[in-house]
């Protein structure tokens, strides 16, 4: 049931956004429809990355599923692949947002990869 649910919406809010880009400026958007754009590429990298991971890490397993190793790798489930997209996916976002305000350099960069592994970390500790 999760899959459809962030599938649906991760793809009502790629609709969202693609509308939002094509018939609105910065300026003619304001401050609630920048906040919109935000939150919808938010969404969408949800879906797309939660999507990626959970059919990476099953690509993995089924490769892996002829070596023989003591424990054998096992695929993600998408609760899990969920969880560490909510995370990663703050990250091109929050690279858009500092894009806006001046460029990004390498100080800014390397924030927002700390950023991701201590959330990351965060998550891993959280749900097993």
């Amino acid at each position: 049931m999760l899959p459809r649910i962030i599938a649906t919406l991760s793809l009502a809010s790629l609709c969202l956004l693609s509308a939002m880009l094509t018939f609105t400026t910065p300026a003619s958007a304001g401050p609630f429809g920048l906040l919109v754009i935000f939150i919808t590429a938010y969404l969408t990298f949800i879906g797309l990355i939660s999507f990626f991971l959970f059919g990476i890490s099953h690509l993995i397993a089924s490769i892996s599923a002829g070596v023989t190793v003591k424990k054998p790798f096992t695929a993600m489930p998408f609760r899990r692949a969920y969880y560490f997209s909510t995370v990663l996916a703050a990250a091109p976002v929050m690279l858009i947002a500092l894009q806006s305000v001046r460029s990004i350099d390498v100080y800014e960069l390397v924030l927002v990869i700390i950023f991701e592994v201590v959330a990351c970390v965060y998550v891993s500790r959280r749900i097993r």
